[in-house]
């Protein structure tokens, strides 16, 4: 198919499909495809950044039913994720460094919901009622893990469910990216569980502590890192809410927008 619609600015250009295409898993056989994976992606990347439903994406693009089946398969089967653990490991070698970090900042942020689904309760400390997506990132910024769960669940213990998945992938050698992996600041929230990881995993937990008299705003060395990339994700507005039903769909609208942040500045640096 010849694309013959005007482009949308989450349209992925010449360039940045050059990026993004050999990381994308290959054919395994069947049926040839009837759309091409480009416009696909172009799809998915709009309901990203547009925010709007599946049902109501521009009859320009493709149908919803087709764009909505590629991201559900390949949210099952864990492509988004290796997807943006490829694009990871290239920006930070682009930018000089090893291909896996040694550090990384933790954190979470409340969001609201919408009616029904999996996994929804309150924040008692912001007065959220949703589900709390915990993330970690490198000392770049980028997106290395997220968790989405219940947002009563308190930061200690979800960054236990974080970290935990973290290490049983080490484990697993899965992606084998983490193995330098040393050192994660965090906030006073992670504090109790200091002694806990430095058993269970062998990390060191450093907390980030605000200066004694602050008052109002105040930018906290390495803890600035991971709330600029979840502002970075606000600007996906399908992320100003959590609207999936399950966490699983959360998670991979969360890498999503990791991925095609990544994928413009790696075609741009180019």
């Amino acid at each position: 198919m010849t694309q013959t619609r005007q482009a949308y600015p989450s349209d992925l250009t010449d360039a940045e499909w050059q990026v993004i295409e050999p990381e994308l898993p290959c054919s395994t056989g069947g049926r040839p495809r009837k759309w091409p994976l480009r416009e696909v992606l172009n799809t998915i990347f709009y309901a990203s950044r547009g925010g709007c439903a599946w049902r109501m994406l521009p009859h320009d693009l493709l149908p919803w039913k087709t764009a909505y089946t590629q991201f559900w398969r390949w949210r099952n089967d864990g492509t988004w994720e290796k997807i943006n653990a490829a694009l990871v490991k290239a920006m930070r070698q682009q930018a000089g460094r090893e291909a896996q970090p040694s550090a990384a900042v933790i954190d979470s942020q409340s969001v609201k919901t919408r009616e029904g689904g999996e996994e929804r309760g309150v924040d008692v400390h912001k007065q959220v009622s949703g589900r709390k997506r915990h993330i970690i990132v490198d000392t770049m910024g980028l997106l290395h893990l997220v968790v989405v769960h219940s947002a009563g669940i308190p930061d200690g213990n979800g960054g236990k469910l974080t970290l935990t998945k973290l290490f049983d992938r080490i484990k697993r050698n899965i992606h084998n990216r983490w193995c330098r992996l040393k050192l994660i600041w965090a906030d006073g929230a992670y504090e109790h569980i200091t002694d806990w990881l430095q058993h269970q995993c062998g990390w060191i937990l450093e907390v980030v502590r605000r200066p004694p008299g602050t008052k109002g705003f105040s930018v906290l060395p390495r803890r600035w890192v991971v709330e600029r990339s979840f502002a970075w994700l606000g600007r996906y507005r399908r992320l100003s809410k959590d609207y999936e039903r399950r966490t699983s769909s959360s998670e991979a609208m969360i890498y999503i927008a990791s991925i095609r942040r990544m994928v413009k500045c790696l075609a741009t640096d180019r």
